[in-house]
């Protein structure tokens, strides 16, 4: 497939051939499902806890006699049955992370290259380059229509370009090495440098 280079003005430089094998395949859903709760599983923190009877902060004295008090048989006031007491099988911290073959996540980051080539939210600029201008990078992005979009670049990040971002809301820029499928899903817009596209290529083919 061809797709239209511009630069960042807005003119138009010409046109380039996308691989079929990254941007031309049919998206399946399942694929791009298992890939994003793998990812947001990775970065959960998994530090979620609940005091067992053995933490709280009840005495251990046995709260009242045995017998002859006409009520239920209990000797600990940190027994989960009472309130603020602890919590019987509650969570504690571990990590959510699970395996996913290398195969599904190349194939879900090539469909969700397709899906944004799909659906024409693709555009291709010959560089991410600024002089660290937001004003003017911020103009610029304003008369491209990107509201919420993220530029994938080579395999490193024009300093200037990526600081001029920074005051940017909904505009991000990572190296191609940084391209996932939750960042490119959650976006509107996905803009490709010339660069972005040969590293992609590169780590994909």
């Amino acid at each position: 497939m061809k797709v239209a280079v511009i630069k960042l003005d807005g003119t138009n430089t010409g046109e380039r051939e996308l691989s079929d094998a990254l941007f031309g395949r049919e998206p399946r859903v399942d694929i791009l499902h298992r890939v994003v709760r793998w990812q947001r599983s990775r970065a959960q923190a998994g530090t979620h806890k609940a005091k067992t009877r053995s933490e709280t902060s009840f005495s251990k004295k046995k709260i009242y006699r045995q017998k002859r008090s006409g009520r239920a048989r209990h000797g600990d006031r940190n027994a989960p049955i009472f309130r603020k007491g602890g919590v019987y099988k509650g969570p504690t911290p571990r990590s959510h992370e699970h395996d996913l073959p290398k195969k599904i996540r190349r194939l879900g980051l090539c469909y969700a290259l397709s899906s944004k080539a799909q659906t024409g939210d693709l555009v291709l600029i010959d560089a991410a380059q600024a002089e660290g201008k937001t004003a003017k990078l911020a103009k610029q992005v304003k008369e491209l229509g990107w509201k919420r979009a993220l530029v994938i670049d080579g395999t490193t990040v024009d300093e200037g370009f990526a600081r001029a971002v920074k005051n940017i809301p909904n505009l991000d820029i990572v190296p191609s090495i940084g391209a996932n499928v939750y960042d490119i899903l959650r976006r509107d817009t996905l803009v490709i440098t010339s660069a972005g596209v040969d590293a992609l290529e590169a780590r994909l083919q």
